[in-house]
């Protein structure tokens, strides 16, 4: 079988191309991410690593603007992520220049995903080892979140995740998720950090939360605000075990 994974262009006997397989495995390593869609509201909740004590927090960014009105979350290798968003960022920015219109969501993500789809099928290069959640709303007033894989395949969600133990996370949103609930920013986000905590490991709660709403720029929670989330969703769960 290892025979198969010395070029990107051969198909195993099974048909997987072991390389893109390999990208997977990257992404299920690396830190889990999580996003909620609302009607007016979109919340991306990533688990940050904690820095040295001498490094600079601002390097370890894993949500970041594509644009005033995209934001972009991604799990894997953050080499691979940094290249594929300087690349959406251009884009972003040419599609103002030359169509005078902010890009659509599906726009942006059909971009990355046909850039991913490309480094799976010619020679000397790599699949990109990281999965991307874009969120954001079109023009029109749309709010929509995107996925995108390392094969080079994307799909919109309400809500979604990706990253270590993504699985666990996604039956958690599937019993969770409330189309009530997030109707509201304070909702969204409770929601996203709870989905996020049930795949941390115990102790280390160090996140990162961006909330887009509907015509207003991104705002990331400030950590006050998130452990304030996070103490009243310890709290409710104190309740619920002492009901049971």
């Amino acid at each position: 079988m290892s025979s198969y994974d010395r070029a990107i262009t051969v198909f195993s006997p099974d048909g997987q191309l072991l390389q893109v397989q390999y990208a997977q495995e990257a992404v299920r390593r690396g830190s889990p991410v999580v996003g909620v869609r609302g009607p007016d509201v979109i919340v991306l909740a990533v688990e940050r690593k904690t820095v040295e004590l001498l490094q600079d927090e601002r390097t370890e960014k894993k949500i970041v603007s594509l644009d005033e009105h995209v934001v972009l979350a991604f799990a894997g290798l953050r080499a691979d992520a940094r290249v594929l968003i300087a690349r959406a960022q251009i884009e972003c920015q040419s599609h103002r220049l030359t169509v005078e219109d902010p890009v659509s969501m599906e726009y942006i993500t059909r971009y990355i995903a046909e850039m991913k789809q490309n480094y799976t099928q010619s020679n000397g290069r790599r699949p990109f080892g990281i999965s991307c959640l874009i969120g954001g709303f079109d023009y029109d007033g749309n709010a929509h979140l995107f996925q995108t894989e390392p094969s080079g395949i994307y799909y919109e969600w309400k809500a979604t995740t990706t990253g270590k133990y993504d699985k666990t996370a996604r039956e958690f949103l599937e019993k969770n998720y409330d189309e009530a609930v997030v109707k509201t920013d304070q909702g969204a986000s409770k929601l996203a950090i709870r989905a996020i905590l049930e795949v941390v490991q115990s102790g280390q709660r160090n996140l990162d939360v961006a909330v887009i709403k509907r015509g207003k720029p991104v705002t990331m929670l400030e950590q006050s605000a998130i452990w304030n989330i996070i103490r009243e969703i310890d709290r409710e769960k104190e309740e619920a075990d002492k009901k049971r």
